[in-house]
């Protein structure tokens, strides 16, 4: 039997899968990238009404736009991945960056209580810890991607 006659239509229908992720991933990259625009507008308008909320000038509204900024960073690094992977390329280095991006999106965008307590301290540390593993493991990628890149010179 050629097994290889009968996976090849599933192959196909997965290649077609990953184009049509790449293009959702766009989609909402566009959508985002707007809203985030419309979002900033709004809070530039809102801050020079009389009497309205502080606005732009809000540390929490700039944290939340901040916060969007790197999702759509995020979706970006996972397009890249998309792309990569149905290209049969090296995905590793991406991976590694859209992970650092969430980490610290998640870092940026955190708000421990009044009275810091155990979850707040659990939460901290192992983000810290997370941060400095990914950051570790792409300095590691990237010099083992120069040396081979010499030794192929």
């Amino acid at each position: 039997m050629d097994y290889d006659r009968l996976i090849e239509p599933s192959q196909k229908g997965i290649h077609l899968a990953e184009i049509a992720t790449a293009y959702i991933l766009m989609g909402l990259f566009i959508i985002g990238v707007g809203d985030l625009l419309i979002r900033i507008a709004e809070a530039t308008y809102d801050s020079v009404q009389p009497g309205a909320p502080a606005g732009i000038a809000d540390p929490q509204v700039v944290v939340d736009f901040i916060d969007t900024a790197l999702l759509l960073f995020i979706i970006v690094e996972i397009y890249q991945t998309v792309v990569a992977y149905t290209r049969e390329g090296d995905v590793v280095r991406i991976v590694i960056i859209a992970a650092l991006i969430a980490v610290s999106r998640k870092i940026i965008s955190f708000r421990p209580g009044d009275v810091i307590g155990t979850d707040d301290l659990m939460f901290a540390g192992t983000f810290a810890i997370l941060l400095l593993v990914l950051t570790l493991a792409l300095y590691v990628l990237r010099t083992t991607d120069d040396e081979s890149d010499e030794e192929r010179a």
